[in-house]
């Protein structure tokens, strides 16, 4: 009995040390880790404007430099690209198909090669659906649907413009880059109004994969102001007229007096105490824009077709007003949306479209 006890003291430390856990591979010291690829965008998914390789450095301390490969194909004989000591290379134009690094020491022995990486030029995104735009004073603001940043990888947006060719009514081929954001939505500045453009957006996931782009949209920024106020010529007589386009002094909102002829219209006291908008010269015409009352100045959209009138309209707190305004260039349009109403005059926010015969106020949907 001792003895047996004795025999099984004795094995157990034997049998603690034949217990072990498998590390798995162990990494060359020599090599470099985790080569890794980023595309970068161009605006056609399927030729990015190059690609950027992302190692990490060896742990041995003997890399001196690295030399960088490419090949067209999955087979076939490797290329020198570059040599470089950071841990990043830059690949311009079209990428290889395939990638390695290989670490050089001080003689420019080649001492540890990293893994393969295959560059993929398929996107995972689809492209952005819903752009539609909102027309501002110098801008414009872009807006869409988020079904590409729904889908796994998204990272973002980029969006792309170019100029209008009025002539033909086509979108020229000058695409330009905009900018990028991670939201639904852009906001195009410094533009001049008057002047159409079109816009398209589309989705980048974090590799850089590009996505085909949206639908494109034309939009023309258009002069608005906020809180003009107008009085009725009943109440003050001086400043009882509006011009949208004052076309001696080339200024756009004008408040004047009632004496002058080419007002586009003055506001007009009845005997009940309502103020009305009433045209003034014969070029002139204005229609409710919608039954109801409308959010806000971009809310008016197109100026309708048809329905314009001489006839006067009561100014009432929440509505909209469109305009067809003669000018000596040609007709224009223009809209206003009332914020409030006093006794003696109207506070009402108001755009102009200064490009001829574009009947575009605020929004244009996605074609």
């Amino acid at each position: 009995m001792h003895l047996r006890r004795w025999l099984l003291a004795a094995l157990l430390p034997l049998a603690a040390c034949e217990i072990s856990t498998d590390p798995g591979p162990r990494l060359d010291p020599d090599a470099p880790a985790r080569l890794t690829y980023q595309l970068i965008p161009g605006g056609d998914p399927g030729a990015p404007l190059g690609v950027l390789l992302s190692w990490d450095l060896p742990t041995s301390g003997r890399a001196n430099a690295f030399n960088i490969y490419g090949r067209s194909g999955s087979v076939g004989n490797w290329t020198l690209r570059a040599t470089t000591t950071s841990t990043t290379f830059h690949d311009a134009g079209t990428p290889e198909e395939q990638y390695y690094v290989a670490t050089r020491d001080a003689n420019g022995n080649e001492i540890g090669n990293s893994n393969v990486v295959t560059i993929d030029l398929t996107s995972s995104l689809p492209a952005p659906n819903g752009l539609g735009s909102v027309s501002l004073n110098g801008a414009i603001q872009l807006y869409w649907s988020s079904n590409a940043a729904n889908v796994a990888g998204f990272d973002h947006y980029r969006v792309y413009s170019t100029d209008y060719v009025v002539s033909r009514s086509v979108c020229s081929a000058n695409w330009v880059l905009e900018g990028s954001t991670v939201s639904d939505g852009f906001l195009v500045g410094n533009l001049t109004n008057g002047v159409s453009r079109c816009y398209a957006v589309s989705a980048v996931t974090t590799d850089g994969h590009e996505s085909e782009w949206s639908a494109s949209v034309l939009d023309t920024p258009r002069w608005d102001a906020r809180n003009a106020f107008v009085y009725s010529r009943q109440a003050r007589p001086d400043s009882a007229g509006f011009l949208f386009l004052d076309e001696v002094s080339k200024k756009i909102g004008s408040v004047a007096s009632t004496t002058r002829a080419d007002l586009d219209f003055t506001i007009e006291r009845h005997d009940d105490g309502s103020l009305w908008f009433a045209p003034v010269r014969s070029g002139v015409t204005m229609m409710l824009y919608a039954a109801t009352p409308v959010g806000d100045l971009t809310s008016i959209d197109f100026a309708p077709a048809s329905g314009f009138a001489a006839a006067t309209i009561e100014a009432v707190p929440g509505y909209a007003y469109v305009f067809r305004v003669q000018k000596n260039d040609g007709v224009h349009y223009a809209a206003a949306r009332v914020a409030f109403v006093t006794p003696t005059y109207v506070v009402f926010d108001w755009s102009y479209q200064s490009a001829v015969g574009n009947a575009e106020l605020n929004v244009i949907p996605a074609r």
